[in-house]
């Protein structure tokens, strides 16, 4: 009786009874938001990007992977009013000086490896900005069918140098940060 039993749960696992199949969950890009913070000495500014397209992997209800495109050409000023400074900045920020978003018109975030830690996860993902690609490592969150993230990107990682202060001499109040910081909510 219990070599018929073992035969069984051994049968079980080697055709995969108990193995879930990875499930990829779409992102509704119009129900999330990205809001980005830049600062600078004087200041800061803030703003949004939209979200191209996203996708979660899911192993029943453990994140285990995904990948996120951004569409860079949707930069957005949101601290300053149309004739007030906002197109410009919005121009600037898409010049090569920043984002070269007629080159570079979208950048990614590709999940590499996912860790359950605490009621979220530890994410390492690639980010690629302006072509180049940087490992980073973030803390997600997923409750129900949302996912967010804070996370802080170091602009001159991405060859993105402008008014910085850690490449140019006597920038006194003209220097900007060379963080920016990104505040995520999706919806799946």
């Amino acid at each position: 009786m219990k070599t018929k039993l073992f035969t069984a749960i051994l049968a079980l696992i080697v055709t995969g009874a108990f193995a879930t199949n990875p499930i990829k969950k779409e992102v509704k890009v119009k129900e999330g938001t990205i809001t980005w913070t830049g600062k600078k000495v004087t200041g800061s500014h803030t703003g949004t990007i939209e979200l191209q397209e996203g996708t979660l992997i899911m192993e029943g209800n453990e994140l285990v992977g995904g990948s996120f495109t951004v569409n860079m050409t949707s930069i957005q000023v949101t601290d300053l009013e149309a004739g007030k400074g906002k197109e410009k900045l919005e121009g600037h920020l898409k010049t090569d000086e920043f984002f070269g978003v007629n080159n570079f018109p979208t950048a990614t975030f590709v999940i590499t490896e996912v860790a359950k830690s605490g009621n979220g996860y530890s994410v390492v993902g690639n980010m690629t900005i302006k072509g180049i690609t940087q490992s980073m490592k973030i803390r997600m969150s997923i409750n129900g069918n949302s996912a967010s993230t804070n996370l802080t990107v170091d602009r001159t990682k991405y060859g993105i140098t402008y008014g910085s202060g850690s490449f140019f001499d006597n920038l006194k109040d003209k220097a900007i940060n060379d963080n920016f910081e990104l505040a995520i909510n999706l919806k799946f």
